[in-house]
């Protein structure tokens, strides 16, 4: 058998790809993920009390909007990194445009508070714990978007992992704010960042491997 017919062999029952089918197949992963990445936080760290206060404040506004803003522009990328000869392009903006807000924010709250103040909003209370959180709660959307990418055909794994990693840190930051009570922007600067690049790292390392043709 010569390439040419083994080629006609393999295309024989080959069927046309449902239209956005890339994009339903990580959107079934964030519907798995997500509800149980905020059934755990929920069962291992509870809503904050005054959550409804909490509500009338604008920096837990600027706080959730960071976190899904992340997340949305990480889902873009990866559904591009996801078929083979798509170009990203300005979709990496997308993913820088919340961090250099959040430091712009930090920035600025830092000149406004006195020096004596400004270690307090940098470390808050919570800082040995936030990223780790942050990650933990990650991990469920995490695994089901690796498992969706695994389907599909990736050209970059070490990208796309990395990619999945930011949607699914993003989408942790904005479970997680439901819970913390730390709202000073230096802190989500540094602790909030940190927690979402836990999983950028983890899906770079994981999907160089696990999502390599």
């Amino acid at each position: 058998m010569n390439t040419d017919q083994w080629v006609d062999l393999l295309a024989a029952d080959a069927a046309p790809v449902r239209r956005r089918a890339v994009s339903r197949r990580l959107l079934l992963a964030v519907a798995i993920g997500l509800p149980l990445s905020f059934a755990w936080m929920l069962l291992e760290y509870g809503v904050r009390r005054d959550l409804i206060q909490a509500m009338f404040w604008p920096m837990f506004w600027v706080r959730l909007l960071f976190g899904a803003a992340i997340a949305l522009a990480g889902f873009v990328v990866v559904q591009r990194l996801a078929r083979p000869g798509v170009r990203v392009r300005g979709a990496w903006l997308g993913l820088a445009a919340p961090v250099v807000v959040i430091w712009v924010l930090a920035l600025l709250a830092l000149l406004a508070a006195p020096a004596e103040e400004r270690a307090a909003l940098v470390w808050g209370q919570t800082w040995r714990s936030c990223a780790i959180d942050i990650a933990v709660v990650s991990l469920p959307t995490f695994a089901a978007l690796l498992w969706a990418l695994k389907g599909l055909a990736p050209t970059r794994p070490a990208l796309a992992g990395a990619a999945a990693g930011a949607l699914a840190g993003g989408a942790a930051a904005w479970v997680y704010a439901f819970h913390c009570p730390e709202l000073a922007a230096p802190y989500i600067a540094v602790w909030y960042l940190a927690g979402i690049a836990l999983p950028v790292v983890a899906g770079a390392l994981i999907g160089a491997r696990w999502l390599r043709w």
